[in-house]
């Protein structure tokens, strides 16, 4: 099964406490469990790309004072403190490009509203530098990409600073049963900064950790099947799930053609809507940008409206609550506070097909995660001791006391068995899903009751950690939108305990604008983003 998504959820943390270890934690966790006492919350706390640009524009700061607040953040509170375990590796030319930046600011002006702010990568977006690009697994540790990502293109373009790698679930959650999400043969076990003992989500697992705790400005993640979506709602952010083709995706280790993207994991809907302003347009090494990139809306942060919720047709789909009855409480909650604020809400706004789309989908991502990978792994050239798919689960099978120590590899060896793309199962199934989740689904249900956008809760709130049994959440509304290859936005919309809990937005194909002005009316009518306070756990009362 692919565990990378809403439809299983991912999970992450910390096993054991503040004080030390177990022995459970210390097979798992490169660093020790302790260290410094967190002497207070990062610098740089909750600051938006906004106020980053005009503290520079005024002499606040520079890209480079920004860059090493933000390394020394990684350190206290990543590398020691609660360690994270969120970042698999810090670019050692920050500063130097930092202050090349800065002179270029000073010399002929900031080449936009991202110039000099400090950004992290999920490790399976390539960069053409001295960081490695592996996508967790030890098979390609020292594995480097040969050109940037279409989307690094964009961001230096933009002029803003690749701060380093997040640590991911390995290859994506894509590798076999059991998976625990966050969990990386290169990079082992990220920790939820919310509650050290609970899930951070997964793949983006270390995207979402990272940014939760204002260890970077900003982040770029990926999704295949929740994988954005359920760590950002999981680590209290904002996260956009774009129509699949509106950003570029060359240069990324992929799961399938028809379903992955980036997408940004910010703590505000306006930082992911400029961020999205930046990474969105054509790729020439990308196909399904062809269309994307005539959709593509030069600012997104235009559509960005306070009242954004007034006299919006928005429908509730009951049939994609379930997941946690107090996730749906926090829900219900916000619902509320929509209305007070304008909103037209239409009630069981279902979504149909949900129940039954996952394992046709899992069968078309089976197809696609053989094909997609065996090519990138073949682009790689004779330096790469993988080439193949079936190298790959060579590879695992020779390091198995480190790669399958605590689940397999059930997918992979499943994706080996199945033909090409030209396959008539490949083709029906593909043909299958998208007339579920399109036309009999999200299209049909937007049609039926004339609403422009469906709701419901992106998934449970934080799940404790369970290394020996893996991931345990239920399936999440995100595996519609995903199988769709249509956008979704994850708003904070309260928190159970402490541990947060989000609102998904589901559009149709390139709605991307409306969805913006709805998220951010809802971010400014609930505010429910809070910075974490990395708990050890959660304390239950009953």
């Amino acid at each position: 099964m692919f565990l990378g998504s809403a439809a299983v959820g991912a999970a992450s943390g910390l096993v054991g406490s503040l004080t030390g270890p177990s022995t459970l934690a210390a097979a798992v966790a490169p660093s020790p469990i302790g260290g410094d006492p967190i002497p207070g919350q990062p610098t740089l706390l909750e600051v938006t790309f906004s106020e980053l640009a005009e503290g520079m524009e005024t002499g606040r700061w520079n890209a480079r004072t920004l860059v090493e607040e933000y390394l020394d953040a990684i350190d206290r509170f990543d590398r020691r403190g609660p360690a994270l375990n969120a970042i698999l590796e810090v670019n050692p030319d920050a500063l130097d490009i930092a202050d090349a930046l800065d002179v270029e600011r000073q010399t002929k002006g900031a080449r936009g509203p991202l110039h000099g702010i400090p950004i992290l990568l999920k490790d399976n977006i390539g960069t053409a530098d001295r960081l490695h690009t592996s996508a967790g697994s030890l098979a390609l540790a020292e594995s480097f990409a040969p050109r940037d990502a279409h989307v690094v293109e964009r961001l230096r373009a933009a002029g803003a600073i690749v701060l380093g790698k997040a640590n991911m679930s390995e290859w994506s959650n894509a590798r076999g049963r059991g998976s625990i999400g966050g969990w990386s043969g290169r990079g082992r076990l990220t920790r939820n900064p919310y509650a050290l003992d609970r899930s951070a989500g997964g793949s983006s697992s270390g995207t979402a950790a990272a940014v939760a705790a204002n260890l970077a400005a900003g982040a770029v993640g990926t999704e295949t099947l929740g994988s954005i979506m359920t760590p950002a709602a999981l680590c209290g952010l904002v996260g956009v799930k774009p129509t699949v083709g509106l950003v570029g995706r060359s240069g990324i280790i992929p799961v399938s053609y028809t379903q992955d993207t980036p997408g940004p994991m910010c703590r505000t809907v306006r930082d992911a809507a400029m961020l999205l302003s930046v990474m969105a347009g054509p790729d020439p090494r990308d196909k399904a940008t062809t269309e994307g990139s005539i959709r593509r809306v030069a600012d997104y942060t235009t559509f960005l409206d306070p009242n954004g919720l007034r006299g919006a047709r928005i429908g509730i789909a009951r049939n994609l609550f379930g997941s946690s009855l107090l996730a749906d409480r926090v829900i219900e909650r916000a619902l509320d506070e929509m209305r007070d604020a304008g909103a037209i809400l239409i009630d069981n706004a279902n979504v149909d097909n949900a129940e039954v789309l996952w394992s046709v989908d899992a069968e078309v991502l089976s197809f696609e995660l053989k094909a997609s990978l065996n090519e990138y792994l073949a682009s790689l050239g004779g330096s790469s001791p993988v080439k193949s798919l079936r190298d790959l689960i060579a590879f695992n099978e020779r390091n198995s006391d480190r790669e399958l120590l605590w689940f397999g590899q059930e997918t992979f060896q499943y994706a080996e068995s199945k033909g090409d793309l030209s396959s008539p199962a490949y083709i029906e199934a593909l043909g299958t899903v998208r007339q579920l989740a399109r036309k009999n689904g999200i299209d049909a249900a937007l049609a039926r009751h004339q609403v422009d956008a469906i709701v419901a809760p992106t998934t449970s709130p934080a799940w404790l950690i369970d290394l020996l049994l893996g991931d345990n959440a239920a399936i999440g509304p995100s595996l519609v939108s995903a199988a769709a290859g249509y956008p979704s936005i994850t708003v904070p919309a309260g928190d159970v305990q402490g541990l947060p809990v989000g609102m998904i937005f589901i559009g149709t194909a390139w709605s991307e604008p409306t969805l913006f002005k709805y998220a951010y009316g809802f971010e400014q009518t609930v505010r429910a983003r809070r910075a974490p306070t990395f708990l050890p756990s959660v304390p239950l009362r009953p």
